[in-house]
């Protein structure tokens, strides 16, 4: 439990909002109803481990903050992530009550623990131990199954370990709902072309062996399809979207589209994941450039590439 003022209102709400929820508690010394809630809170505080930090704010010292808040009773609680008010309730309310309010918001013990154990396999991946951070995105997993960022994280790096069969079996459940999400579609596809390699007649040929075939007949798209997809196999990503636009140039409908449909598969496993919001460093600001009086932030290089080969398809559909 934190109390608040104007002055550390920034550091311990704002900042601290983006790494873990706050709930503001709106309260003041003559409030019979925040006397008997104040005890309540600060035992679901500690009740939930960590899960939420409890913030009081005394409404008569800090008028300047209950006025920012628009607060016209008390007690008044309000709970803020990501640096912004998500929810609140006004009047006291029962345990019971409130922790109906905190479970409606805060990631369960199971979906913390999950996303720990995901975060120290990015941290382990950044090091350079695939395997140990394989286990890892495993195990949270199996804590929180229903995570999609932590599934996909952990395809794909089956994927690229070589653990094809345990990608297909970890995939399933994704490419059975309806719709499917594009970002499992995508590994379907890779998955796919890794298998379609593997089996196919193609499977002994070098890249010469298709380019000597292609350039007999431009208009061979079954050839020049098998090479994209051995391109993709193999992770040559541009090349194979080179490749997939040439027979997209010559034939937008071929195969059911199948080309352009393993390009934008292509263009979404490149796509650079969003960065998980972090708390501002205070005197510390996003390395940028300033142009024309206005700050732009450098743009990253996969995402110059993805942003390219999006407007070259776009340019081949049109």
């Amino acid at each position: 439990m934190i109390d608040i003022t104007l002055q550390n209102f920034e550091t311990e709400v704002i900042a601290a909002s983006m790494t873990q929820p706050i709930l503001i508690d709106f309260w003041a010394p003559w409030c019979g109803p925040c006397k008997t809630m104040g005890p309540a809170l600060e035992q679901l505080e500690e009740d939930y481990q960590g899960r939420f930090t409890l913030a009081k704010i005394n409404a008569d010292d800090e008028q300047q903050l209950a006025g920012a808040f628009g607060i016209r009773s008390i007690p008044t609680c309000i709970l803020m992530s990501g640096g912004k008010p998500v929810d609140g309730f006004t009047g006291a309310q029962t345990p019971a009550q409130i922790k109906a309010f905190l479970d409606k918001h805060l990631p369960s013990e199971a979906e913390e623990i999950g996303e720990a154990e995901a975060d120290e396999a990015m941290a382990l991946l950044e090091s350079g131990d695939a395997q140990a951070a394989l286990e890892k995105l495993g195990d949270a997993l199996a804590a929180d199954p229903g995570n999609d960022d932590t599934r996909y994280d952990y395809v794909r790096l089956l994927i690229q370990l070589g653990g094809h069969e345990e990608a297909e079996a970890a995939l399933a459940p994704k490419l059975a709902e309806i719709p499917r999400k594009l970002r499992f579609e995508a590994l379907s596809q890779w998955l796919n072309a890794i298998k379609f390699i593997a089996t196919s007649p193609y499977a002994m040929w070098d890249e010469a062996q298709f380019d000597e075939r292609i350039a007999a007949n431009k208009r061979d798209f079954d050839i020049r399809f098998a090479k994209a997809r051995l391109l993709m196999a193999v992770g040559e990503w541009t090349a194979a979207m080179d490749e997939l636009l040439e027979i997209i140039m010559r034939d937008k409908k071929w195969a059911d589209e199948a080309p352009r449909k393993a390009m934008v598969a292509i263009l979404e496993l490149l796509t650079p994941p969003k960065p998980k919001t972090a708390a501002p460093v205070p005197g510390k600001t996003t390395p940028s450039i300033e142009v024309l009086g206005k700050v732009a932030a450098p743009e990253d290089p996969q995402a110059a590439l993805v942003s390219t080969y999006r407007r070259r398809l776009s340019m081949m559909l049109n």
